[in-house]
């Protein structure tokens, strides 16, 4: 039987963490701030995997692989890169272990020290653009589309499954290009693919925008991203572009010939996404239930539960459950025949239930004599007697339904908690009895944009694009606004 789940509105928190475990997503760890992934979470991580990697593909981008390990120096090269990361960082020191001649102890190997220390990646831009400067010379050698999917490592102090853990896993796509609106067009054109995959797969709802100076990716010229909101008002960056301009490529001498004989800087991106997606799914569609998962990426889309109580009825329920699992396999459908004795059915409804499972089909002897089946959908908790005849194309279309059905939730959720203000008491008030969303006019200035997260601890999650004829004044400093941007405490 799945763990008891702490109600939504008693603890937040302890209510998010009650889904990871009952759900079998993930565990903890011998070593703080890292996790286990569990094959329920990790087979969720597949599918978003697999969603993207095509939409990756689809758009002109391979995969390759680079070293877990980059030379420290190569972060030196890039001022603002090394300063954004260099507390964050993991360092490898020495090459070996020994024994300790004092007291038997393991123990740093002295003599095996490295000439150079090794940072274990937290992302990839210097050693790619390393590498980069050797594969190009000339604008023949351009663009350059290429994606890894990876581990990374940044020594986060407050960790949290998922949302913020020392390792995790996730996708960094580092592109090369001749001019800088090509690598503009990449970086824009990746944030859509995100957009996509967010709202088509997660069924999450996200809004598009540029990050502040101050929130932007260290080395970037700009920051693209897309913002969701979570179910206790908070918001989530559920993906990011970088353009990058030439700062990498200057930091690391990669020139090309372009076609006029010029040697030229090669303009770059990045953009990456991680399994703090699944943090994302979580808190936007579960329940006090447990996980609930969108069809199009839950690793079991249906379980089938028989239902018996002796040989003869276990025989009969069974050849009615398997020929309805490969009809439903025939269409493309995540089926899963639970047939073990050593759980009751009610134990196996709850399971499935705490794991997200977005349909669950229960056929007992009835259900053979009258040619039907139970349906229950995980996100309404609907249930319904219908004809095995027919059932497949009701299935598949139950999926689509529930799918749309999450999205379209999720998308009034966040319509109905984002407010508009005009001035700084508003402000204040909103963010403190209801949180979410808040749009508000900025100056444009870091001086407004610290003092409101200093005072509040609520920051400016992106400037929406598409903005004209912006009317009103900066909240904290009376001056005219430059942007309408929106506001909230974060994950």
């Amino acid at each position: 039987m799945a763990d008891a789940i702490t109600p939504r509105d008693e603890d937040y928190s302890q209510w998010y963490l009650d889904v990871v475990k009952a759900a079998k997503l993930a565990d903890y760890s011998p070593v703080r701030g890292c996790m286990i992934i569990r094959p329920n979470g990790y087979g969720l991580w597949e599918n978003m995997q697999d969603a993207l990697d095509k939409m990756f593909k689809d758009t002109g981008h391979e995969n390759a692989y680079f070293p877990l390990f980059i030379p420290q120096s190569f972060l030196a090269k890039e001022a603002e890169h090394v300063e954004g990361f260099a507390k964050e960082c993991a360092v490898v020191t020495h090459s070996r272990l020994t024994v300790s001649e004092e007291d038997g102890e393991l123990m740093a190997d002295p003599e095996s020290e490295l000439e150079e220390n090794l940072i274990v990646r937290p992302t990839s831009e210097t050693i790619i653009w390393d590498t980069y400067s050797k594969w190009i010379q000339s604008w023949r050698d351009l663009p350059i589309l290429i994606n890894q999917w990876a581990n990374v490592v940044r020594w986060e102090m407050r960790t949290r499954l998922f949302l913020r853990t020392m390792e995790f896993l996730w996708q960094e796509g580092h592109t090369a290009h001749a001019t800088r609106e090509e690598a503009v067009e990449e970086a824009r054109q990746m944030l859509e693919v995100y957009t996509s995959f967010a709202e088509d797969f997660m069924a999450l709802p996200v809004i598009q925008g540029t990050k502040t100076p101050s929130e932007r990716f260290a080395g970037a010229v700009e920051t693209y991203c897309i913002e969701a909101l979570m179910q206790d008002g908070k918001a989530l960056q559920a993906g990011t572009s970088h353009f990058l301009g030439q700062n990498f490529a200057k930091a690391f001498d990669c020139t090309f010939q372009n076609k006029n004989n010029e040697l030229e800087y090669v303009w770059a991106t990045s953009w990456g996404v991680s399994t703090r997606l699944i943090g994302a799914l979580i808190m936007t569609h579960s329940d006090d239930k447990g996980l609930v998962m969108p069809p199009r990426l839950a690793p079991t889309q249906v379980v089938i539960v028989p239902i018996f109580r002796n040989d003869d009825e276990k025989v009969q329920v069974l050849e009615v459950a398997d020929r309805i699992r490969r009809e439903l396999d025939t269409r493309d459908v995540a089926v899963k025949l639970d047939a073990r004795e050593s759980q009751r059915p009610g134990w196996k409804f709850a399971e499935y239930e705490a794991q997200g499972v977005p349909v669950r089909l229960a056929i007992g002897p009835r259900d053979v004599k009258n040619e039907n089946a139970e349906i229950a959908r995980r996100d309404t908790g609907e249930k319904s007697i219908v004809p095995q005849a027919g059932l497949p194309d009701r299935i598949v279309a139950l999926l689509d339904e529930i799918q749309q059905s999450l999205y379209d939730q999720a998308f009034s959720f966040r319509e109905e908690h984002t407010t508009e203000v005009s001035d700084y008491d508003e402000f204040k008030e909103v963010l403190k009895e209801e949180g979410g969303f808040i749009i508000a006019p900025w100056d444009g200035t870091d001086e407004s944009e610290a003092q409101i997260k200093e005072e509040t601890k609520a920051t400016i999650r992106c400037i929406p694009f598409d903005q004209d004829d912006v009317e009103g004044t900066d909240l904290v400093s009376g001056k005219p606004a430059t942007h309408r941007v929106i506001f909230a405490k974060a994950y």
